[in-house]
């Protein structure tokens, strides 16, 4: 029986032994301070297993200035927090979380006193009042005249770009027209065109920019039309029309081709067309082809024998 009676005794201590709580506890190394002081709180726990120590952000009218790491104490868990305060009256550190096991438990709170630094004016040095000392200029009392000094200078260069530098471009890319005839100068810039090789070594679409700016710069000299400035359709419908009243000397056939080069050229510049060698040799023999059979009509004046 004394037996029995040992052993539910031992049964009572060791259960009420595991449903102990766990001992949290919070200091600080003084409740009074003036105000800018740095003061201590601590929070400890007993035990070291799964605990979670809260990080303190500003406390109301207190503000945290610094927090140390946590730190292990005798099979304690200890982390040190630094406070302050700029206002003077009394302040609660209020309570905070502290997670042990997934369980969250409580602390205490604190009463903090902040006072205000007596000053004894009876004992401070009177000086006259001084005038108003002016600050050395820094690089921000001038920074928004240098937005203006900039874009003045941006004005200036744009000015005189258009009025000197432009005009005088302008003056240097003036076209002189060249002594040799139409025909023979397109003829020359066709051969020198086929020394260059450009789509030989994959430069088409500027090979076809050059080969369509040969034969309209020959219309444009021979047949006196403005062929660089206006479209492939515009040149084509102006030509028929000669075509048609005789006034230059040409077939509709080689005003075809000279539809089917400027269209093809067209394509190969603004929709990046890619043509065969074949069409590409056979593009450079139609525009000397038009070269050879567009021509202005030749009127021959008849003497009238009296």
């Amino acid at each position: 029986m004394k037996n029995h009676l040992l052993y539910i005794l031992f049964l009572v201590a060791s259960l009420s032994f595991s449903q102990e709580k766990p001992k949290v506890t919070i200091a600080v190394d003084t409740t009074n301070i003036r105000i800018g002081e740095q003061f201590e709180y601590t929070i400890s726990v007993d035990g070291t297993d799964n605990v979670i120590l809260p990080k303190l952000n500003n406390l109301n009218n207190l503000e945290v200035v610094d927090s140390t790491k946590i730190d292990t104490i005798k099979n304690s868990l200890i982390r040190k927090y630094i406070l302050t305060g700029f206002d003077s009256g009394a302040f609660y550190i209020p309570q905070q979380q502290v997670f042990i096991k997934n369980q969250a438990y409580l602390t205490d709170s604190l009463l903090i006193n902040v006072a205000t630094i007596a000053v004894d004016t009876t004992k401070i040095k009177k000086f006259p009042i001084k005038g108003i000392k002016g600050e050395p200029y820094q690089f921000n009392d001038f920074k928004h005249y240098l937005w203006w000094v900039l874009a003045a200078l941006v004005i200036i260069g744009l000015l005189l770009y258009y009025f000197v530098f432009r005009k005088k471009k302008a003056e240097e890319e003036i076209e002189v027209v060249p002594d040799i005839p139409p025909y023979d100068e397109a003829m020359q810039k066709l051969k020198a065109l086929d020394t260059k090789l450009l789509w030989q070594n994959n430069k088409v679409k500027k090979y076809y920019s050059e080969l369509t700016e040969i034969v309209r710069g020959y219309i444009e000299r021979e047949l006196k039309i403005p062929a660089l400035e206006i479209t492939t359709d515009e040149i084509i419908e102006t030509l028929s029309g000669f075509q048609k009243t005789e006034t230059i000397d040409t077939s509709k056939e080689t005003i075809k081709k000279l539809k089917g080069l400027l269209q093809e050229a067209d394509l190969v510049k603004f929709a990046k067309s890619k043509p065969m060698a074949e069409e590409i040799e056979d593009d450079r023999r139609d525009a000397e082809n038009i070269v050879n059979n567009l021509k202005p009509k030749i009127i021959e004046e008849e003497n009238e024998v009296e």
